[in-house]
């Protein structure tokens, strides 16, 4: 099949690399604040967690911060950043606060910054650097259930990344089925998450999961990781400074990564994002 015309990408120095770290780590900073003053809990994620647990910050060649929260932590989150986010820096996006937006979950923006992920420069959704927070909501149980659940949460999933994978997928047979999954208004998709996370939320569950991902993968086959794991929470170094984590950090990274001490070989040590555009802020907090 003819593949499809390649986006010009940035190739990152290390210079770039750790003023986008720097930058990341402002908004961490802030997400950290109001959290800490209002009292809801979160915890480092993915590899921002490994690089905390590995290396006491980020790992070196990372170029994104995760974190996670239960549903009930996040909707606290998101009412008190309505007053207490600092608006002129930061903007928290998610499908309730930006109407082009088409990811399955929330980000903190640091305005005046550019950050333009490679095929998506036609978007209208808010950018500039972020953090990525996932939200966590209950998961079915029952085996059958497990399966449905999924797949439903694949179908979601696609539906909002296919204003993006028409355009970067490299495949024409699948920019054909991204085309036609973006005739799908967005905010289908995004009722379609909110439904399932409505009627599960209800329900007693062993396990929780963020629906717009697919890991813990392949130990648990992306059906979630044990609840239990998020009830009890400790504070971690990471950049010279605290942050939360779950505390059975040893358990979580080993659902995600196995061996999570063990570098990956040196052709993968690299940054994983692809960006066509990207300008941090030159203020004194990052000389």
């Amino acid at each position: 099949m003819k593949k499809r015309k390649r986006i010009k990408e940035i190739e990152f120095t290390p210079e770039m690399l750790r003023s986008l770290q720097l930058i990341q780590l402002e908004i961490l900073e802030e997400l950290n604040r109001i959290c800490v003053k209002h009292d809801i809990k979160y915890s480092l994620d993915g590899g921002t967690l490994l690089g905390a647990v590995r290396h006491g910050g980020f790992i070196p060649w990372d170029d994104d911060i995760d974190v996670i929260m239960l549903r009930e932590e996040y909707e606290k989150f998101f009412e008190v950043c309505k007053t207490e986010l600092d608006k002129e820096r930061f903007f928290l996006q998610e499908h309730r606060t930006d109407p082009y937006y088409r990811v399955g979950y929330t980000r903190i923006r640091r305005k005046n910054t550019v950050y333009v992920r490679a095929g998506q420069e036609n978007m209208k959704h808010v950018t500039g650097i972020l953090i990525d927070i996932f939200v966590l909501d209950n998961s079915p149980t029952t085996f059958f259930m497990k399966y449905i659940h999924r797949a439903l949460c694949f179908f979601f999933r696609k539906i909002l990344w296919s204003a993006t994978g028409k355009i970067v997928s490299e495949s024409l047979l699948l920019r054909g089925i991204y085309a036609v999954l973006s005739l799908i208004p967005a905010r289908f998709a995004f009722r379609g998450f909110d439904a399932l996370a409505k009627y599960y939320n209800k329900k007693p569950s062993t396990l929780v999961k963020h629906y717009a991902m697919t890991y813990p993968m392949p130990k648990v086959n992306g059906f979630g990781t044990p609840r239990d794991l998020m009830d009890d929470y400790t504070w971690i170094e990471f950049e010279g400074k605290r942050f939360m984590a779950v505390k059975d950090y040893h358990r979580y990274l080993t659902l995600l990564y196995g061996d999570y001490m063990k570098l990956p070989p040196k052709e993968k040590q690299k940054p994983h994002i692809h960006l066509s555009a990207f300008e941090p802020i030159r203020d004194g907090t990052l000389e």
